[in-house]
């Protein structure tokens, strides 16, 4: 297997790497755009579909860099980690490929499409209470346990390289972007999007976007200190997580902005690409855009590029539902 990044900050040449690494293992994703949206935003809108990805989600990119970058010692005890869902089946599809096991610790509240997809992948399932402390006493015990390889959902920078490169493909397929909105839970996303973008493009502004119900990261961003949330309470499944020492570091040295948005506007946002894009999105995978639809960023006369993070959910319990 390849050498591991060997920095301790994420840089453009770690993601260009992993992008080589995965490229025929992953979706290139395609970039929609609408001119009904357009009118709306008042700016033009390029949409990065990772709702299409390998497993619904952008963390197939993460969690296949990580799981190919292994040793052959290391690949055959396995691999574990503790997921609300998208990273857990990215991680068992990786696993999968390389034919090593996975160990996937979920909380016991998870939808039960992001349950199911993980059983398809041959994921071994742990159910655990819904918080950060359960989740990361489980996986501890599970590797202590099999010396199984922890592939954290966002904490390491192999997964965060890979998560990198739907930006490299977005500024190719779209490549005079002023702004690059993508969502916050555990801050690797939106950090692999900032080292590449500017990587790119330096005078590009990127932008997270996170629920109101979870902000964290737009705490400790404005404050200039990590705040670690403590109960989040957001219909965006994913978003729940907490930055971390790494990710918070790679938000302030490279994020431009971090904006909150409300849940009215995470399902609004979430219905219009529905209706509008016809294509299918989680609560998480709307935030971006829902930072928008909450006029949250001013995208006026500007060309935005919007990344759809995943399309994983429950279809029996969709949030405009009324019975």
């Amino acid at each position: 297997m390849d050498a591991k990044p060997s920095s301790d900050r994420l840089t453009l040449a770690d993601i260009r790497a992993a992008h080589e690494r995965i490229r025929e293992r992953i979706h290139r994703t395609p970039v929609l755009t609408s001119t009904t949206l357009d009118q709306q935003a008042g700016g033009k809108l390029f949409f990065k579909c990772e709702n299409l990805q390998k497993g619904g989600a952008f963390k197939a990119r993460g969690a296949t860099n990580a799981v190919f970058l292994l040793s052959d010692a290391e690949a055959a005890r396995g691999v574990a980690t503790h997921s609300s869902g998208n990273h857990a089946a990215a991680l068992s599809r990786a696993a999968k490929a390389r034919g090593i096991p996975a160990y996937i610790v979920m909380p016991n509240n998870a939808p039960q499409a992001k349950r199911a997809a993980v059983e398809r992948l041959g994921g071994k399932i742990v159910f655990c209470e819904p918080t950060i402390l359960a989740r990361e006493a489980a996986a501890a015990k599970i590797i202590a346990d099999t010396g199984a390889t922890l592939v954290h959902p966002f904490d390491d920078f192999r997964v965060m390289a890979g998560q990198g490169t739907a930006t490299l493909e977005l500024l190719d397929q779209a490549p005079d972007l002023d702004i690059i909105v993508a969502p916050i839970g555990g801050g690797g996303l939106i950090s692999a999007t900032a080292v590449a973008a500017h990587g790119i493009k330096p005078g590009i502004r990127v932008i997270g976007a996170e629920p109101a119900g979870a902000d964290d990261a737009y705490r400790s961003f404005h404050s200039g200190k990590r705040i670690p949330t403590v109960q989040p309470n957001t219909i965006a499944d994913g978003l729940r997580s907490t930055t971390s020492e790494r990710t918070f570091n790679e938000i302030r040295s490279h994020v431009d902005d971090v904006v909150t948005v409300s849940e009215e506007s995470i399902i609004a946002a979430m219905r219009s690409i529905w209706e509008v894009l016809k294509t299918v999105v989680e609560p998480s995978g709307a935030v971006s855009y829902g930072s928008i639809v909450d006029k949250k960023i001013d995208v006026r006369g500007k060309r935005v590029g919007i990344i759809l993070s995943g399309g994983n959910l429950d279809l029996d319990k969709l949030p405009w539902m009324t019975t």
